[in-house]
């Protein structure tokens, strides 16, 4: 892996609007903080409306002669489609424009859908699909609406751009997060369905990932005690908030996935294709490059 070393550049998010989903507490809280301090416009949406409200609050206040308003807070549910429509729609109301997207909003397991508990009886009641709806179809949403959004209002040269928040979860395995897991492995493929598709001259919009080890955030409480006895290495919210930010706001970067480990960022899909050969088999890997180009970015695929 190659370590990402950039700090968020100067100006890079000055007078930018960013929208961003699950931005009420945790990393997206810290992201708007962030964010904002660096002179960008973010309005954000979440289901914690007393936490988000009472965000926005507080970053305006030290904002207090910013016309617009420096932070807004829209209740937002990543699963309504409608709903995350209409914080892209107050954010188009409020600041003219939109220049990057964040879907950060996600939550952890729910239960245990493989209970050693379950019996003939039990395995009859279908699991919750809520994981699943908020961490994997939210982004799906967010990208999907953030692919028009991204294109009004600005000129064409502009740099744009998606950020989608997976987790190590999405590439390692983490047993006992069944369904997490899952949606997180979809969050990266995703963004790598789309990486080559976004770029082209249609939308003109970049788009990475974000994979956060252990982050200090409510979602850990089951495993903190251990960790921090071991001894590994820990995640602060604004850690990764910040290279969230720098991922944002660096123009070089399409089609990265970000492992976040304690502050510090590698990116993983360079040395997975570098590679190929050698964990796949030269062989097959010269088959795959051939086909891949036949599919190019993918525009034929709907026709």
């Amino acid at each position: 892996m190659a370590q990402y070393t950039r700090s968020l550049a100067p100006d890079a998010l000055k007078d930018k609007v960013i929208v961003l989903t699950g931005g009420a507490n945790g990393i997206g809280a810290s992201l708007v903080e962030h964010a904002c301090a660096n002179g960008a416009y973010v309005c954000f949406g979440d289901l914690a409306v007393e936490a988000g409200e009472a965000l926005a609050k507080t970053v305006n206040a030290s904002n207090p002669n910013s016309s617009p308003p420096r932070a807004v807070f829209v209740q937002t549910d990543v699963t309504n489609y409608e709903s995350v429509l209409g914080l892209f729609d107050a954010a188009m109301e409020n600041y003219g424009r939109i220049d990057h997207a964040v879907a950060g909003a996600g939550i952890v397991e729910i239960g245990n859908i493989f209970d050693p508990a379950l019996n003939m009886e039990s395995i009859r009641q279908p699991p919750t699909t809520k994981v699943l709806d908020v961490n994997l179809l939210g982004c799906l949403y967010v990208a999907r609406i953030a692919s028009v959004y991204l294109r009004q209002g600005l000129p064409t040269d502009t740099d744009r751009s998606i950020v989608l928040v997976s987790s190590v979860a999405g590439f390692k395995e983490s047993p006992g997060l069944f369904v997490y897991q899952a949606s997180k492995h979809g969050v990266i493929g995703l963004m790598r369905s789309l990486r080559l598709y976004l770029p082209a001259p249609a939308h003109g919009i970049r788009i990475n990932c974000i994979c956060p080890w252990m982050t200090a955030t409510g979602m850990v409480r089951g495993i903190q005690d251990g960790w921090y006895k071991a001894g590994l290495p820990v995640n602060s919210p604004m850690d990764v908030a910040k290279i969230t930010a720098a991922v944002v706001g660096d123009a070089s970067l399409n089609g990265t996935s970000m492992y976040v480990e304690g502050g510090r960022a590698w990116e993983i899909e360079g040395n997975l294709d570098r590679l190929e050969p050698v964990w796949l088999g030269e062989e097959p890997s010269r088959s795959l490059a051939k086909g891949q180009a036949v599919l190019g970015s993918g525009m034929d695929w709907t026709k």
